[in-house]
């Protein structure tokens, strides 16, 4: 204690064999799978995107609410395993033209049915083969183990 009452606190030094090892900086691992194929199904419409990781972005998408699939599909169907298989074939395209179509994109057909609800896996599996029917190198992870090969 000091003349006024108080506590002094000095610093306290510890020796170099107690002191913790400097970490590295941390950086976020880049992504082994680049290119993935992420599937949106409502009760009214199907969406796939191909999403890039790396970049954070979405790198193509196809819709069966855009106006032209649309209008192709017989009776207004938006939501039916054809109108999956038309979003895929024009998924393909848009890769074809952006020249994506020979990278390879990753999916993961359990994960996206399990996540969907199994009464939509005709419509998951209607736009991976389309896909794949189309030249799109695509990569189906179809084990339950979490997509990992």
């Amino acid at each position: 204690m000091t003349k006024q009452g108080r506590v002094s606190l000095s610093p306290v030094r510890l020796s170099a064999d107690l002191m913790p090892p400097a970490l590295p900086p941390l950086r976020p691992p880049l992504p082994s799978n680049r290119y993935v194929l992420r599937l949106f199904i409502s009760l009214k419409y199907v969406t796939a995107n191909v999403v890039d990781r790396r970049l954070g972005r979405v790198a193509a998408t196809a819709s069966s609410v855009e106006k032209p699939l649309k209008e192709g599909l017989e009776c207004g169907r938006t939501v039916n395993a054809k109108a999956a298989a038309a979003v895929g074939e024009v998924l393909a395209m848009r890769l074809r033209v952006d020249g994506l179509a020979r990278e390879p994109i990753h999916a993961d057909a359990a994960k996206e049915v399990a996540k969907k609800g199994f009464k939509n896996q005709t419509k998951v599996w209607a736009i991976l083969n389309a896909l794949r029917s189309h030249g799109v190198n695509l990569i189906i992870h179809d084990n339950p183990n979490g997509g990992r090969p």
